[in-house]
């Protein structure tokens, strides 16, 4: 019979084998979703650090950056800059220039003489739907988060749009959306651009219909609905019967093999 003490060692021994075991599957799974990785790192673990040592946000560093770098008065050559910024110094979560593209053709297609934006952010997808407005068009984006919405705020001036073209209103999309009518005079949204929390689109389209925002033909737009993913939202506008539905696939900015995609919905009425 073996003594507690030799027992002890056997176990110990059988570690090594069994992480050795387990290495290739460890490889494989960190090759694999590398790029997945690399976004978790960047986005979380780095940001927090960069967080806690400058006193800023990422979006607040990127404007001082922007400040700098940018002309004023050039949306294009803002926009240009924050995504230098995001593919050479931070990931900055933004739309990026191929999603940006498919939303201002979007815009300029449909001529929209309301838009409606959920979700500001630092300011990126405003800036691309103000300058393919047309003429006397208006757009209304919502930031819930104050801090977050001051910078965008002074981005979007810096861009050289007044408060007639853009207006910024800081709240929650489920508290802003039954007041937009009373309190913003808006009637109805042409446009409305859903790039805020993925959880959110579904409650907060069924809010825009109950409220009576939506015309028919309205376009509504919805990122990131792959990634991180809106399936409630994407299985109610297929099977509700009200929405004509197609499917922009794309990458996420700077991590392109990362799949994403922006959903196009036509309002076709409440039915």
């Amino acid at each position: 019979q073996r003594s507690p003490g030799r027992q002890r060692v056997g176990v110990g021994t059988m570690s090594p084998a069994i992480a050795l075991a387990f290495l290739p599957l460890v490889v494989t799974l960190l090759v694999r979703y590398r790029h997945y990785f690399r976004l978790l790192v960047g986005t979380v673990l780095l940001r927090s650090l960069r967080d806690c040592l400058s006193g800023l946000r990422i979006e607040e560093r990127a404007f001082s950056y922007v400040l700098t770098h940018a002309l004023p008065g050039d949306p294009g050559h803002i926009l240009t800059t924050l995504d230098h910024w995001s593919s050479h110094y931070e990931y900055l979560s933004h739309m990026g220039p191929v999603k940006g593209q498919i939303l201002m053709r979007l815009v300029e297609e449909k001529a929209p003489a309301c838009v409606l934006e959920l979700g500001t952010y630092c300011g990126y997808s405003t800036l691309l739907i103000a300058q393919a407005l047309p003429p006397g068009g208006r757009l209304l984006t919502v930031e819930r988060d104050p801090r977050t919405a001051t910078v965008a705020e002074k981005l979007i001036r810096l861009a050289g749009f007044d408060e007639h073209t853009v207006e910024l209103i800081v709240g929650s999309s489920e508290e802003v959306i039954p007041c937009l009518r009373t309190q913003y005079q808006l009637s109805r949204a042409d446009l409305v651009l859903l790039i805020h929390r993925p959880r959110c689109y579904l409650r907060d389209l069924q809010l825009l219909e109950a409220h009576d925002l939506l015309p028919a033909g309205a376009t509504v737009l919805a990122d990131h609905v792959l990634f991180p993913g809106a399936p409630r939202f994407l299985q109610y506008a297929k099977s509700c019967g009200r929405y004509r539905c197609r499917l922009h696939h794309t990458g996420l900015p700077d991590f392109p093999a990362i799949k994403d995609g922006i959903a196009q919905l036509t309002y076709a009425g409440p039915g």
